[in-house]
């Protein structure tokens, strides 16, 4: 029966204090001392070696001594005498060492420090205005280039005029023969007269 003037329980009593809550452990659960005082390392592995790669150089040199040449009795050479590399020789350090200059130091090179002196003066005002002057004057040029007008030929002989023909004295053809007979008579009464 429910307890009068009191809200009915519905819940379970709990234990007492010598319960330990979750999964007991024999091995970990020790507590705050087990945890303190000991190191849970775990214990290297005595039965592990490692299996090496062949020695393929030392075998041929081995074979060709004995005066094996075809690949069937390279194989069989093989077989007999399986020469495997030594522990030392196959680490990465001994095949390729790293290859560093001896004057090189790690990381990233500090920044050079600004000169005081320049920032006093506006030194670098000076430099980027310099700058821009210069932006300036190659952006006028250009467009100058590109205002400039194609050149036609009424330009082109207005700026250099064809040179003038030397005037001579015109001729019909056909009285050219006539002129010459003429020009001579009349040279020669002239001569006739003198």
């Amino acid at each position: 029966q429910a307890e009068l003037g009191k809200p009915q329980r519905n819940c379970y009593t709990l234990p007492g204090f010598d319960f330990a809550y979750g999964l007991y452990i024999e091995r970990t659960d020790g507590g705050v001392p087990e945890a303190i005082g000991h190191w849970n390392t775990i214990k290297p592995r005595t039965g592990l070696t490692r299996n090496m790669p062949r020695d393929f150089i030392t075998m041929n040199r081995g074979a060709l001594k004995a005066g094996y040449t075809t690949a069937r009795e390279f194989n069989l050479y093989y077989k007999a005498k399986d020469i495997r590399r030594k522990d030392d020789e196959y680490s990465r350090f001994k095949r390729s060492p790293p290859k560093v200059p001896a004057d090189m130091t790690y990381g990233m090179p500090a920044r050079p420090s600004t000169p005081f002196f320049d920032v006093l003066q506006h030194k670098y005002k000076e430099l980027w205005m310099e700058q821009q002057r210069a932006l300036t004057a190659a952006l006028r040029v250009e467009k100058k280039k590109k205002d400039k007008l194609r050149e036609t030929r009424t330009t082109v002989l207005r700026k250099q005029p064809v040179p003038v023909k030397e005037e001579s004295f015109w001729h019909l053809p056909h009285l050219e023969k006539v002129w010459s007979t003429w020009l001579n008579s009349e040279t020669l009464s002239k001569l006739a007269c003198v």
